[in-house]
């Protein structure tokens, strides 16, 4: 029979070891940034629905025949922060409009997205003009 080799333990992770930690460390940032541009994209969807939930509000405000200045307060109220509220009341009809800017987030480098809605109510009879 042959020679008798000894038998040569392994240290866990070989000679390898080290580099799923450098693996790692290289991905993070690219998967940091995927998150945020991700919870980026739910908020700017969760601002839309804000705003055409506002824009309902305030036309079916302004239908009835609430005087503007409620109409804008209504749709304010439901509106997210920092948007833009405006009112036209004709003789037949009121649009209700809403405007918001939703920032990107910083590490992104990515311009805001500006979200808009509006909607147009018939106004009831006997409700005045502008």
């Amino acid at each position: 029979m042959g020679e008798r080799r000894p038998l040569r333990r392994r240290r866990p992770g070989g000679a390898e070891g080290g580099s799923a930690t450098v693996e790692i460390a290289v991905a993070l940032p690219g998967l940091v940034l995927v998150t945020a541009i991700a919870l980026w994209g739910v908020a700017v969807a969760s601002a839309q629905v804000a705003c055409a939930d506002a824009v309902r509000a305030g036309a079916r405000a302004a239908a009835r025949g609430e005087p503007v200045p409620a109409v804008r307060t209504a749709v304010a109220r439901a509106a997210p922060a920092g948007a833009r509220v405006g009112v036209r009341r004709g003789v037949e009809t009121t649009r209700v409009e809403v405007e918001v800017a939703v920032e990107a987030p910083a590490a992104g480098g990515l311009p805001a997205i500006t979200l808009r809605a509006h909607a147009l109510a018939v106004t009831e009879p006997g409700v005045g003009g502008p």
